[in-house]
């Protein structure tokens, strides 16, 4: 864990270093009025994966399958306020137990939220990033010793750092958890750092990293390797590693290290971001 968060902190400050190259090829205030944004899209990559464990042995029962789909619909076309748009969205991620007897779902987390979303621009009027502000709640849907549920309010940063790298930042406080995982916040903190990198014009290099609140290596660090299958759609086959804690709500405090590939639909969100070549 330690070497895996290393890694990419060194990766953001190299990415960061290079934002000077960034300010041209941007969407100006006027193009973005322009612009058409879908009533209904996909908010988070919907995707169906599976693999194998590297921290411990391969069997039926530790081999899984992970899926998750995810929308987005705007509750209105008019701009509200400081230019804000109001939005609802929902996630849901499973585990699938696919090879084990019966095939049993080892665990389904549900990511209802509401938000606002808002387009910011420098001086000369070009999109120099997106930001939301949301309030989501996530659970798995279970009572009793099982039930894991927490809520928590967000606000997220999205901005290109280089011709082909994009920064996601978010922050959350959290809140009404404590009954259910008071632990959680431990093995979580308080958010995350997700980059996107174009290798070439068909893979990409995606790092999301999450630090827990102690003074230790309790966290997450997920890689991904994603290639595109067709020209002109959002349609990839990607290989996840995910190394750490909290992937899951039932066990946000077991280490588990997956690899695993699928398919994956991305989501086109910050696709305005990009350079024109590269959308």
């Amino acid at each position: 864990m330690p070497i895996s968060f290393k890694l990419s902190f060194y990766t953001a400050i190299l990415a960061l270093l290079s934002f000077h190259q960034v300010q041209s090829q941007r969407i100006t205030r006027d193009e973005l009025k322009d612009t058409i944004f879908p009533s209904f899209s996909i908010y988070k990559d919907t995707y169906f994966i599976t693999g194998v464990p590297t921290h411990t042995g391969i069997s039926k029962e530790t081999a899984d399958a992970k899926y998750q789909i995810s929308f987005k619909q705007l509750m209105t076309r008019h701009t509200l306020p400081f230019n804000t748009q109001l939005f609802i969205t929902y996630t849901q991620k499973a585990f699938w137990d696919v090879y084990a007897f019966s095939r049993p779902f080892q665990e389904v987390n549900f990511n209802p939220g509401i938000g606002l979303g808002k387009p910011l621009f420098n001086n000369d009027d070009k999109l120099v990033g997106l930001t939301e502000f949301k309030i989501e709640h996530e659970s798995n849907g279970r009572d009793s010793i099982y039930s894991r549920s927490w809520n928590s309010i967000s606000l997220s940063y999205h901005t290109r750092i280089s011709k082909k790298t994009l920064l996601s930042i978010k922050t959350w406080f959290p809140f009404s958890y404590k009954s259910d995982n008071p632990e959680l916040i431990k093995y979580i903190g308080y958010g995350e750092i997700n980059l996107v990198h174009n290798i070439s014009n068909d893979l990409q290099l995606e790092l999301n990293a999450k630090k827990g609140n102690q003074w230790n290596w309790k966290g997450s660090l997920r890689s991904r390797l994603i290639y595109s299958i067709a020209k002109r759609t959002n349609q990839y086959i990607m290989l996840e590693w995910f190394n750490g804690y909290g992937e899951n709500l039932i066990a946000f405090d077991k280490y588990r290290s997956m690899l695993r590939i699928g398919y994956i639909i991305r989501s086109t969100d910050l696709q305005l971001l990009k350079p024109a070549q590269l959308r």
